[in-house]
This record gives C-alpha cells, structure tokens and sequence, in this order.
C-alpha cells in the first residue's frame, strides 16, 4: 500500500456513512441475533475460537450480516479478503485464490472470503469456487437477502453452516441510535445533538428492523438541523419523520396508538366492512407499515375468521403476501387492497379455529391411545401385534365413505369442528350430516 492508498483509506474511513462507521468491531458490541451469537451459540464459540468453517449470513438488509462479517475479520488470525458480487467477476476470485495460495504457502495462514450479494454470482461463478473451499484454500463467508437454499448452489451449502439473521428488534434500534447519537468517536457526540424520546420511539418503529435505515436518518437530521439556543441539535419527531420519509400518523403517541389501527383493520375485516378495512390499511401504510407485518394479519385473519366459508380467501392472502414482498412498495398497496377487500367481504367462520383450541383441551385433559385398526401394520411384527386389523379403505366403498371409528376410544364421541352455516361451509356441513346419517 503507498502513501496515496493510505490516504484515501484514512479519509474513507473517517467519511464514511454513520452506519458504517458505527459497525461493532467485537463480538460484544454486536446488538441483536442473540439466537446465533449468545454467549452459549456455537457461532459465537467458533468466531472466539478462531475456529470457522464456511458460513452463509441469511437475512433481510441492515440486520448484521456484513457487520458480523467485520467482526470476525477483527477477530480472525487468517487472512481476510472481501468482494461484493454486484460487481465482482471471475477474474476478482482468481487474484483471491491465487493470493490465498501464496499465503498458505508461505506463511500457513489460511484465507476467509467474503461475498457480500453472494446470490447475485451465477451458478459459474459459485461453481468456480467449490474445489478452493472444499480444499481448505478459502473459508467462504457468503452475505445474501435471498433465500440462499434457492439462490445457492447445493454443493457450496452443503459444505457451510447457514445461520439466518432476523429484523432486529424494536428495543435493539434504540439501543443503537442512542449509542450512535452520543459516541463522540464513531457517532454524532461531538455535534451535540439530542434525541426526543418520541423521534427516538418513532424511528424505532417505523425503521422495520433495519438498523442501516434508522442511522441513516439519524446522520442525515443531525447533519441538516439547525442548532437551538440552547447550544443543541433537537432531533424531534417531526425532523425524525422527514429524515426517513415516514409520515406520524399511528406512531404518534400523543395521537393514534399503533395498536389501535391495528386491532380497528382486523375487526374491520372480521366485520366484514371493506370499507374500514381498507381505511385502516392506507392509514397504516401512509404511515410507513411495514407490509410483510400487514400481509401476516391478513393471512391469519383469512384461516381464523374466515375459514372454510371461504377457503380461497388463505389462498388469496397467501399470494398476496408473496407478491407484496417480491413487489415492494407502491405496488404493493395495490395487491394489499385486493386481498383485504376479498377477506373482508367473505362469508365468515371461525369453526376451523374452533376445532383446533377445542381438539387442543381434548389433548391436554385426555390420556389417549390410537385405535388398534388405525395403526401402522407396515413396519416389522406389527401384524402379529394385530395392528391395522379390521381397517375399512374408505375408497373401496360407495361413495368413498364407509362409517369407522376414528377417535380414541376415551373420546370416540366428541365432535370438535362444528361447520357454520355461511358460504361453502354450508356444503361441508349438509355433506358431513348426510355421512353421520348413514
């Protein structure tokens, strides 16, 4: 490295954006994924240990996985190396190899890879650095937002440990936008900012778990606020809202509740009011909603008050679940609003939820055994135990149906789903009375 080299790292380093620079260098300052980094987790072993194999960081963005990447570099005594397959091509990996093998050589130390964006190489390049990875020339470290059991090759994860990061929690953006605010080093300590305890609620909440989102707005308030006579920087709810492009609507606490709107769009459904369901919805996108937390309400209030009345309304609530998070915003709004107007203007039923809250008390309050006829008479000395004797084939009687117990005998009259008397669910129960007639 030359002086000119050096230069430009230093000044980088120093410019850089505050979510880089605010980056945990140890494991300990790490916040969050505490179910792969507890003190007890073996991925916090390995990386005190000094002892990795290959790994795969699974999760959505902000939520630690270059950051984990960094700490281990802190950490390791190997040879660290970083490229980004957004830009990174072939030849990138060539060098990388060929360096490792020098290093291997001459020193013994081995070389940890990492691939940020690793689903974005195509199945060549994956390819291409299976033999270095199975051969112990590079521990592969590979970064993705993708579902990596899609979007990985099966060879290079059969051979890594995948560990999937979460959003982080509402109390872990705290934590972090208090720790950037006030750190004079790495933060925003020398400015002499302030951070209102309902901005700070605010960018909380409405971050979506992305760490790189509320310290992005962080930066940019503190940077684009005028200081106050009293010699401050005020971060206030309404300079919070602006720095991320959030509207206050429900997240003002001297307002609307967020879990207000929340419990207004389900009942609205329940309700079967289209129209104050879809109010509800605009309110909470406006509001910067995240819709992965909108379409999970939807798809529960599909099975639980709709049920069997209807039951492409899970199957319309489940599609729109998924093109919402392959779509994004705005579009999403638009398949959001189509699923919430079909749950909500569908017969209701809540018989199948029934069943299973009722089917459960059986469980918890019955010691039960299955049916000799209904057991397994396939594995080894079964038949001679008589198991599976006596057992009717529905299919080989008219109608597919021939009348059997199927219920342990401690319970063999109890009757948990009880269909209603809306929507398709009618057809199941005139159906299921014409069978317990016969």
């Amino acid at each position: 490295m030359d002086l000119f080299d050096y230069m430009r790292e230093a000044n980088q380093e120093k410019e850089s954006p505050l979510a880089s620079r605010m980056r945990p260098e140890t494991l300990d300052e790490v916040v969050g994924q505490q179910h792969i980094i507890g003190k007890d987790k073996l991925l916090y072993r390995a990386i005190k240990a000094d002892k990795l194999g290959s790994l795969i960081f699974y999760g959505p963005p902000g939520t630690g996985k270059t950051t984990l990447a960094k700490v281990i570099a802190n950490t390791t005594s190997a040879q660290f190396k970083q490229i980004n397959a957004t830009v990174a091509g072939k030849k990138d990996m060539e060098e990388v190899v060929k360096e490792a093998k020098d290093i291997q050589g001459m020193y013994g130390r081995k070389t940890i890879l990492f691939i940020d964006e690793i689903h974005r190489f195509n199945k060549g390049q994956q390819d291409y650095l299976l033999p270095f990875v199975e051969d112990g020339t590079v521990t592969l470290i590979g970064a993705t937002t993708e579902n990596p059991y899609f979007e990985v090759n099966g060879a290079l994860l059969s051979r890594s440990s995948i560990f999937e990061l979460k959003a982080l929690a509402r109390e872990d953006i705290r934590e972090l936008i208090i720790r950037a605010v006030r750190d004079p080093e790495k933060g925003m300590g020398s400015f002499r900012a302030r951070i209102e305890e309902d901005a700070l609620d605010f960018l909380a909440d409405v971050s979506g778990g992305d760490a790189r989102n509320a310290l992005n707005a962080v930066e940019l308030g503190v940077l684009t606020t005028e200081r106050s006579d009293d010699g401050f920087i005020h971060i206030t709810l309404k300079v919070a809202s602006e720095c991320i492009q959030k509207r206050v609507v429900s997240y003002d606490k001297k307002g609307d509740n967020h879990y207000d709107i929340i419990s207004a769009f389900i009942k609205s459904m329940r309700g079967s009011d289209p129209d104050a369901a879809v109010f509800y919805l605009a309110k909470m996108l406006y509001a910067g909603e995240d819709v992965k937390f909108i379409a999970r309400r939807i798809m529960i209030c599909a099975s639980e008050d709709v049920g069997n009345a209807d039951p492409m309304a899970l199957t319309v609530a489940v599609s729109a679940a998924q093109a919402a998070e392959r779509i994004g915003m705005p579009e999403a709004q638009i398949i959001l609003s189509q699923a919430v107007t079909y749950v909500a203007s569908a017969p209701k039923s809540n018989s199948a939820s029934n069943a299973i809250f009722a089917a459960g008390e059986a469980v918890k309050h019955n010691r039960t055994t299955v049916p000799v006829h209904l057991k397994d008479a396939h594995y080894k000395g079964a038949q001679k135990l008589g198991h599976g004797t006596g057992y009717k084939y529905a299919h080989d009687y008219p109608g597919h149906y021939v009348k059997q117990q199927y219920l342990p005998d401690e319970i063999k009259d109890a009757r948990f789903y009880e269909p209603g008397v809306l929507g398709y669910e009618k057809k199941i129960r005139e159906y299921l009375e014409e069978l317990r007639k016969e």
